[in-house]
């Protein structure tokens, strides 16, 4: 199995308390996930994470084509750290880890995405022209999206 691997550090204009209000509760993700991505939630998932919690989604990987995907959360540190692990879906592996830090009067945070396609070398031609670069998409816009929310919060 190829491990691939993501990161993304953003710096945001908000105290880490308030970054950590908006990222730890589940209920943001539809905000920060692109629209044609047909990331739906599928169980209404608490105001705030917590260990263990099962949160499941629907997801369009192609036009029509729909898949249940469903992750766990594995590990919270309050107002620093949360990890989410797929348990099923689109990926043979999914580890993502969120991390929170204060830094000049902000917040930093930083991604760190450890996936693997499976699916053999198909997988691997499959990562090569869509998967990556679909994900980096997804990291993206969501990085516009949180400038242009908390952007306003500067100052």
């Amino acid at each position: 199995m190829k491990m691939h691997s993501l990161e993304q550090d953003q710096w945001l204009p908000i105290p880490i308390e308030e970054a950590w209000e908006f990222f730890s509760s589940p209920r943001n993700l539809d905000a920060i996930t692109p629209p044609d991505l047909g990331f739906k939630i599928e169980t209404l998932p608490s105001e705030e994470m917590y260990e263990g919690e099962i949160i499941t989604y629907r997801v369009k990987i192609l036009p029509g084509f729909w898949i249940p995907w469903v992750t766990e959360i594995k590990s919270v540190k309050e107002g620093e750290s949360f990890i989410d692990e797929q348990r099923s879906g689109p990926y043979r592996f999914w580890h993502h880890r969120h991390r929170f830090e204060p830094k000049d009067g902000g917040t930093l945070m930083r991604d760190l995405v450890h996936y693997s396609v499976g699916l053999s070398f198909l997988g691997e031609i499959a990562h090569a022209l869509y998967v990556r670069k679909k994900l980096e998409r997804i990291f993206a816009f969501r990085r516009k999206i949180l400038e242009e929310r908390f952007e306003n919060s500067a100052g």
